[in-house]
């Protein structure tokens, strides 16, 4: 017989967390590897998380810890920040481990059977490609038609919960990830003032060296954070937020009319994000 794994990628999102009770739960029988890949730029609310995943799990998420980690590649792309055209970090950090802890196996004619937190109301998106004859993907949340409501339900019954950081944040427990909303910026600035310091210090780096981005489009974090324009963006958020209120119509029949932080960020700015760090 054929020699297999089955694995299971815990991003620090609630997608990804809702999978794994979720198989946990229907799919007892497979003997299921959890892993995290950890960029060592997390914020503290993942790793509490990660934890209390764990205990419902019974079994250990292993950390696929990058052999090099986020200073070095700043330092090997010449101190240019990753941004939504050159997203290193996503290669460098996340994809790289995951193609190390596997290759072994892969070329010793092992299955790998991947599940991925595809959601069945995301219809055009995609997960991890595999590039390996032997990678098999599953999407079973979208296979049970299991939504965003779906998700919320399964953490909640669980007792699971969602990672604290939903509170202010719409996605990604990667602290510089730059698929975040300006909003998010500014929230960060007040949560973890020491992790947007350190942001701010990687900016002023990148930019005396010459790359052509910066963390949030179209400003410097150091111009976001000027109080006029905090001022600024949060009336605009609040802007959008009560334009959200105004137009949404009321389902009689669902018990979940809260609105949610999700809501107003996908209004905001967009929804584009990697797959791979926020699910």
């Amino acid at each position: 017989m054929t020699n297999e794994r089955h694995i299971l990628g815990i991003s620090g999102g609630r997608d990804s967390a809702s999978l794994a009770v979720y198989m946990r739960q229907y799919h007892p029988h497979l003997p299921l590897e959890y892993f995290f890949t950890d960029t060592g730029k997390e914020l503290p609310e993942v790793y509490s998380f990660l934890d209390k995943l764990e205990g419902f799990l019974g079994k250990p998420i292993q950390r696929l810890n990058p052999d090099r980690d986020f200073d070095f590649w700043l330092d090997e792309y010449g101190n240019f920040l990753p941004s939504p055209r050159t997203r290193w970090c996503t290669r460098q950090l996340k994809l790289r481990p995951l193609e190390h802890w596997l290759k072994k196996d892969l070329e010793a004619g092992t299955t790998i059977h991947s599940y991925v937190a595809i959601r069945a109301d995301e219809p055009s998106r995609e997960g991890y490609q595999a590039t390996h004859p032997n990678m098999r993907v599953h999407f079973p949340l979208r296979d049970a038609g299991i939504d965003r409501a779906g998700v919320l339900e399964i953490l909640d019954q669980s007792d699971v919960g969602e990672p604290e950081y939903y509170k202010w944040r719409s996605r990604s427990g990667c602290t510089f990830c730059f698929y975040q909303q300006k909003i998010e910026w500014v929230r960060l600035a007040e949560n973890h003032p020491d992790r947007f310091a350190e942001a701010i210090d990687y900016e002023k780096t990148a930019l005396k060296d010459g790359s052509p981005f910066t963390w949030s489009q179209g400003e410097s974090l150091t111009e976001l954070i000027a109080p006029d324009r905090v001022d600024q963006i949060k009336a605009d958020y609040e802007k959008r937020r009560e334009r959200l209120r105004r137009n949404r119509r009321t389902n009689p029949l669902s018990a979940n009319t809260a609105e949610t932080i999700d809501d107003v960020y996908g209004i905001d700015e967009g929804s584009s994000s990697c797959v791979i760090c926020h699910k």
